[in-house]
């Protein structure tokens, strides 16, 4: 009997299932978006109800589209948006406020404070990681503080923290599994990625009850089994990877200096750096890759806050397209921006400025300017703003980068990948399966029950689809580049 993995991607704007036969190739798949919360300006929130409700339905949908069940499933992996911060009362399994997703500000003055008070240099040592709001940290502190009765039922070890991973477990469990992966650890800015612990300094700064946090455990192998209407039969859960590193596995970047970026909602670009952690010098993140059995790899990531999410904003905010889709036929209707830059802060800046009080600017608009050249522009910034990051990692390694491999739904988008690749001056790689990090969970979680045998025999079905070649004079990108630079100061708080 053929068997499959079950890969759940859980992700800011939508939950998918993926179905992978043993040669990695998709045999079904299903995705419901969900409702995004905005409280106030720079809050982001979800119902973790609604996430788990449509990471079940996906579920569902996926495994009956080719009329299997839990017999013919041999593991499940899942991937899911970092860094979003869910608490939930340890007894009754019922959270006691909404995620706080990873793109939400409103911890920022408290992370001013903290830089303020001289705690930079000893979080990035202990954790990889720049003080910021995006980390999970400051979210679970707000929650404990603002969150009535909170506080108490934490001394009390009645409140469970996660990461959506663990939430995710704990629903597919009945709320029995309390546990998390190295790589969605090390997000939360309360995890030593050298000793591979919570860190009782940095609980004890946040003021957060170490009974609350999850049992962390490698990347790849079975962490627990399925107890769930969902499946008759119990199940291993046998892979867990935050995105972005289930990304890079996916893509097979296993080798130093092998590099990836995501184009998602937000984008995020990873650089495998072996078995020692980087310490960047240019305001990158050192974070942990995976861990398969005692072996830890780690990566150097630059992340993108607004990437794929600035088409969304075209499509909802200015209605100017009416489906995602449609975003590189209307920028490929004009021959170039006519001079127009879009920076898309509209949640703060990320690496390599890491400005959380920026926000987005169109600039150099004209009477001649059109929509047409502002999503053009809009894509464009996309791709400059890998190249920035691109840029700070070259100068952490000390290495250009051979290529640069692409997945996410933006890399589907040809006039993005070239202009990415004319602007960095090198190949740009997409693979046929673009949903790596569905696959890089699918991957670690086969791997985890011996469903394929050696990453060797995983890396041979890595396959390109396209290759993008740099064809732009080199002096107009500098002039580009140079406009690009001179649009970011103006935003800049």
């Amino acid at each position: 009997m053929e068997k499959y993995i079950l890969a759940l991607d859980q992700g800011t704007s939508s939950s998918r299932a993926i179905v992978f036969d043993h040669e990695g190739n998709i045999r079904s798949t299903a995705q419901h978006e969900f409702p995004q919360i905005f409280p106030k300006s720079g809050w982001v929130e979800h119902d973790p109800h609604e996430i788990w409700g449509s990471q079940a339905s996906v579920i569902a949908e996926a495994i009956s589209k080719i009329g299997i069940n839990g017999l013919d499933i041999a593991a499940i992996g899942i991937t899911n948006q970092r860094e979003t911060t869910i608490v939930w009362n340890a007894e009754t399994g019922e959270p006691v406020y909404n995620a706080i997703v990873w793109q939400d500000r409103r911890t920022s003055e408290y992370c001013d404070q903290l830089r303020a008070a001289g705690y930079a240099d000893m979080i990035q040592q202990k954790t990889g990681l720049i003080i910021d709001a995006y980390f999970s940290a400051t979210k679970i502190r707000w929650i404990l503080h603002h969150v009535k009765g909170a506080r108490e039922l934490a001394k009390a070890g009645k409140l469970k923290f996660g990461t959506v991973d663990t939430w995710l477990i704990s629903c597919l469990t009945h709320n029995e599994v309390h546990v998390t992966d190295v790589t969605n650890a090390a997000r939360t800015m309360l995890f030593n990625i050298n000793t591979l612990q919570w860190d009782d300094e940095l609980l004890d700064l946040f003021g957060i009850p170490r009974s609350m946090m999850p049992e962390v455990r490698p990347s790849s192998g079975v962490m627990a089994y399925t107890k769930t209407t969902l499946f008759a039969h119990a199940i291993p859960i046998a892979g867990v990877a935050g995105d972005q590193q289930a990304a890079l596995f996916g893509q097979m970047c296993v080798q130093p200096g092998a590099v990836k970026n995501t184009y998602g909602t937000g984008c995020f670009l990873l650089m495998n750096t072996g078995d020692k952690p980087i310490i960047s010098k240019n305001r990158l993140l050192s974070t942990i890759a995976w861990q398969i059995g005692d072996k830890v790899t780690y990566a150097l990531e630059g992340s993108i806050f607004v990437g794929g999410s600035v088409v969304q904003w075209l499509r909802d905010g200015l209605h100017c397209i009416t489906s995602s889709s449609e975003v590189e036929e209307l920028a490929a209707s004009v021959p170039d921006t006519d001079g127009v830059y879009f920076v898309p802060a509209l949640t703060g800046l990320g690496a390599p400025y890491w400005d959380q009080y920026a926000r987005g600017a169109i600039s150099e608009i004209s009477r001649g300017t059109t929509i047409a050249h502002i999503a053009r522009a809009a894509l464009e910034g996309i791709a400059y703003q890998t190249y920035d990051i691109v840029k700070a990692m070259e100068r952490d390694c000390g290495l250009p980068i051979a290529n640069l491999k692409v997945d996410g739904g933006a890399s589907r988008n040809n006039l993005l990948m070239q202009f990415q690749s004319d602007i960095l001056a090198t190949q740009v790689l997409r693979p046929v399966i673009t949903e790596t990090t569905a696959v890089g969970a699918a991957y670690l979680a086969g791997l985890g029950v011996g469903f394929w045998d050696s990453i060797d025999q995983i890396n041979s079905q890595w396959k390109i689809e396209h290759e993008f070649s740099p064809v732009e004079d080199h002096k107009k990108v500098e002039q580009q580049l140079a406009g690009w630079h001179n649009a970011v100061k103006r935003v800049m708080s």
